[in-house]
């Protein structure tokens, strides 16, 4: 449905530095900075873009959005949420765990990337 999804930065060196260690964490590679000044991730088949606004503004979290991960097993999103802790994001809500769901049980977690983004795991069990 998307073809990528785009968030702000204040600070891509930070961003890296969050971004490389969540996304080596669950299996995939380093980001990569394209010719524009962007980070970008591609972990199987899907890519997140990490960039400084280009209206010279500064970036901003947006107030109610979450972008999920899906993940593939409960230990890696330990994993995930464990390396974005160590890495300069923020380990927010309960920890990473089961969740009842009338649609199915979660195992989820979330982080605050540096800049504020809101990020969750998800594994459906």
């Amino acid at each position: 449905m998307f073809s990528h999804v785009m968030l702000g930065s204040n600070d891509i060196e930070r961003s890296r530095k969050f971004y490389d260690a969540i996304f080596t964490a669950i299996g995939g590679t380093p980001g990569t900075l394209n010719p524009k000044g962007r980070l970008v991730y591609t972990h199987k088949g899907e890519r997140l873009v990490i960039g400084k606004p280009l209206n010279g503004e500064p970036a901003t979290a947006g107030n109610g959005s979450t972008i999920g991960f899906a993940i593939e097993t409960p230990e890696k999103i330990d994993a995930w949420w464990k390396a974005g802790g160590e890495n300069g994001g923020t380990q927010i809500e309960d920890p990473p765990g089961v969740r009842k769901n009338p649609a199915g049980d979660m195992y989820l977690a979330y982080l605050r990337d540096p800049d504020g983004n809101k990020l969750c795991a998800l594994h459906s069990m």
